[in-house]
C-alpha cells in the first residue's frame, strides 16, 4: 500500500542509512541483511543485475572494474563510471543505492515509500545538491527536503535536549567530506550561524595515505609497481581501510597480503607492521588543515573558541584518536561522542522528515534555521573615476545568510538604446567577477530603447531551504522577466578561504610590505583604474599564503602587484 510517510536518508561516501520517525523518536531501519549501515557500493552480478551494499562490496576484489565506490565524490560533475562496459552517471549510481535503501524500508515497514529527506554536506555546491535531488527522482522518490548533515546531527542531539541553551560546534568528518558548522541552540530553536568545509577531504584520503606508504615501501623492496593492477590495488585499499579502523583501538596493525605480486616469476607477499604513530604522521597535515575551516566557521559566527559550549563529533573519521585530540586541542574543550557518529545524521534526517509530515507534537517540536554557505553575486559594469570598468563582482547574497532568502538589487542600462542584458551568476569572494566560480547565465531581452541608465533592471537571487539557487532578471518598466534555476553541473565549487589571518601564515613576512602598501593605495583612493586588479592580486597573495602555495607562484603575484604600484607612483610623480 502507498504511504505518506517520509523517510530520512544519509547518502554517504562510504556508507548509507535510512530511518523513519516512530512514536516521535528516530528509528533506523535495517537493510535486507539486518544491518543498520549499508556500504555505498554498487556492482553488477553475473546475471547482469544491479547489486548494492554488502554483496556489492564482496565483489570489489573479484570484479574491481565492474564495481563502483565513493560515487558521492563525483556528484555534480560530468564524470561517468562504467560497469560491465556500460557508462553510468554519478546520479544513476546514487539512485541504485537510494532504491536499495527504500526497498529495505518498504519491506520492513510493509508500506511503499515514495517521499524522502536526503542529507548532504553543508558545503555541497548547488550542482551537488541538484545531483542529489536528481538521484532521488531516478530512484522514484519525491525529495521533500535536502538537509545539511551537521544540521541533521544537531537535530538528533536537540530532540533530546530541548531546554538547552548552548553554542554548538559540529565537526563532521566523514569518508569523503569535512564540514564544520556552528549553531546556537535556544529552547528548541536550532539557529545555524555559519558553515565551512572541504568537499575533497575525508577518511578515504587517510586510506590513500596508508596505500601510498605501503606501495612506496613495496617498490623499494621489490622494485615492482602494482598501481596498474586493479585487483591488487583493490586488495590494498581494503587492507588500508581495515588498518585505519583497527588503529583507532590498537597501537599497531600487522598487514599481510599473501601472493600480492609476482617478482621474477615468484609470488611475493606484502607484509608490514604499521604503528599508530606512523599512521598519525601520514594523516597529521590533513587533519591539522581543518583548523582553517574551524576558524572560518567561528569567525563568521562572531564567536571565539571559548564561546563554544559543546562539540558534536560526527562521521566515522572522528573515531580516529588523533582527530579527537586535534579538535579538543583547537577548541580547548573536551569532545565526547554524545551522538552516534555513524547514525546521528540519518536520525536527524528522520526528525526533519517528521517535522515536514507534522508527526511531531507541539510539545516536542523543534525549529531549525540554516544558512547559505557561499557568497553569491553577479558581474556588473562599474565606474571608477568616471570611466566604465567591466567584470566587477557585486555581492547579492553574502555567505552564511540565513535561508530561505531572496535578495535583489536594481541596476541600470549602460548605453543608449540597449535592448538586452546578459545576467551572470557567480560564487566566491573576489572583487573581479571572472576570478570567482561561474554558475550560469541568461539573456534578458526586449528592453525598451532609451538613453543609458533610463531603464532599470532588477536582479533577484533566491536561495531555498534545499540550498538551490534561482536567479531572475526583471525589466522594471515592462515587468518582462527571465529566470534560471542555475545549472552548475561540472563546475567545481572552490573553497571560500578566510584570509583574515594571512599575516600569520608561513612566508607572510616576505610579502607583507607590498600587500600593505597596495592596501593603503586602495584605502586612500589612489589606485584609480587599477583598483580592481590590485584588489584581485592582494586576495590571490593572501589566499596563496593561507594555502601554502609555492613561493614561485607567490613571487610572480608580488612582482605583478609591484609593477602596478610602480606604474601608479610614476604617474603620480608626472603630475
Amino acid at each position: 500500500m502507498n504511504s505518506n510517510k517520509i523517510v530520512g536518508i544519509d547518502l554517504g561516501t562510504s556508507t548509507s542509512e535510512i530511518a523513519i520517525l516512530k512514536d516521535e523518536k528516530p528509528y533506523v531501519i535495517p537493510n535486507h541483511n539486518g544491518d543498520f549501515i549499508t556500504p555505498s557500493v554498487v556492482s553488477i552480478s553475473d546475471d547482469g543485475s544491479i547489486i548494492v551494499g554488502k554483496e556489492a562490496r564482496a565483489q570489489l576484489l573479484l570484479k574491481p572494474e565492474d564495481t563502483v565506490i565513493e560515487v558521492k565524490r563525483l556528484m555534480g560533475s560530468s564524470e561517468k563510471v562504467s560497469m560491465a562496459g556500460v557508462e553510468y552517471t554519478p546520479e544513476q549510481i546514487s539512485s541504485f543505492i537510494l532504491k536499495y535503501l527504500v526497498d529495505c524500508a518498504s519491506e520492513h515497514l510493509g508500506e511503499k515509500i515514495e517521499r524522502a529527506v536526503i542529507t548532504v554536506p553543508a558545503y555541497f555546491s548547488d550542482a551537488q545538491r541538484r545531483a542529489t535531488v536528481e538521484a532521488g527522482k531516478l530512484a522514484g522518490l519525491k525529495v521533500e527536503r535536502i538537509i545539511n548533515e551537521p544540521t541533521a546531527a544537531s537535530l538528533d542531539y536537540g530532540i533530546e535536549h530541548m531546554k538547552d541553551c548552548k553554542n554548538i560546534l559540529v565537526y563532521d568528518f566523514g569518508g569523503g567530506t569535512l564540514d564544520v558548522t556552528v549553531l546556537e541552540m535556544f529552547e528548541g530553536v536550532l539557529d545555524v550561524k555559519a558553515s565551512s568545509g572541504n568537499n575533497k577531504l575525508g577518511g578515504k584520503d587517510f586510506d590513500k595515505a596508508i596505500m601510498d606508504y605501503l606501495l612506496d615501501n613495496f617498490y623499494k623492496q621489490y622494485n615492482v609497481d602494482v598501481t596498474d593492477d586493479p585487483r591488487a590495488m583493490m586488495r590494498l585499499k581494503e587492507a588500508a581501510e581495515n588498518c585505519k579502523i583497527d588503529l583507532s583501538s590498537h597501537d599497531e596493525y600487522k598487514l599481510v597480503l599473501p601472493f600480492y605480486a609476482m617478482v621474477d616469476g615468484v609470488p611475493v607477499s606484502l607484509e608490514e607492521v604499521i604503528s599508530r604513530d606512523i599512521f598519525v604522521s601520514l594523516i597529521k597535515d590533513m587533519v591539522d588543515s581543518t583548523e582553517k575551516q574551524i576558524n572560518v566557521a567561528l569567525t563568521d559566527s562572531r564567536l571565539k573558541a571559548p564561546d563554544v559550549d559543546l562539540i558534536l563529533l560526527v562521521g566515522g573519521s572522528t573515531r580516529i584518536p588523533y582527530v579527537k585530540e586535534f579538535i579538543e586541542r583547537t577548541i580547548g574543550k573536551e569532545a565526547n561522542f554524545i551522538v552516534d557518529p555513524d547514525l546521528s545524521v540519518v536520525r536527524g534526517a528522520s526528525i526533519q522528515a517528521g517535522i515536514l509530515s507534522q508527526e511531531l507534537s507541539a510539545e516536542s517540536d523543534i525549529v531549525i534555521t540554516d544558512v547559505c554557505p557561499y557568497t553569491l553575486g553577479t558581474s556588473i559594469l562599474s565606474f571608477i573615476m568616471g570611466i566604465p570598468v567591466s567584470d566587477v563582482y557585486d555581492v547579492i547574497i553574502p555567505r552564511n545568510t540565513t535561508i530561505p532568502v531572496t535578495k535583489e538589487k536594481v541596476y541600470g542600462t549602460v548605453y543608449d538604446d540597449q535592448e538586452a542584458v546578459e545576467i551572470k551568476a557567480y560564487q566566491g569572494e573576489y572583487t573581479k567577477a571572472s576570478k570567482n566560480n561561474f554558475l550560469g547565465k541568461f539573456m534578458l531581452e526586449d528592453i525598451p530603447k532609451g538613453p543609458a541608465f533610463s531603464q532599470k533592471i532588477k536582479v533577484s537571487f533566491s536561495y531555498d531551504v534545499n540550498g538551490i539557487l534561482q536567479v531572475e532578471g526583471i525589466i522594471m518598466s515592462t515587468g518582462k522577466n527571465a529566470t534560471i534555476s542555475v545549472e552548475t553541473t561540472g563546475v567545481g565549487m572552490a573553497e571560500e578561504i578566510d584570509v583574515s589571518e594571512w599575516k600569520n601564515a608561513p612566508n607572510a613576512r616576505k610579502y607583507r610590505a607590498t600587500v600593505n602598501k597596495a592596501q593603503r593605495m586602495l584605502d586612500n583612493g589612489e589606485a584609480g583604474l587599477e583598483a580592481l586588479e590590485i584588489e584581485t592580486l592582494i586576495r590571490e597573495i593572501k589566499e596563496g599564503l593561507i594555502k601554502g602555495e609555492d613561493t614561485d607562484i607567490l613571487d610572480k603575484l608580488k612582482d605583478e602587484l609591484t609593477d602596478i604600484l610602480l606604474y601608479l607612483s610614476e604617474e603620480e610623480d608626472d603630475k
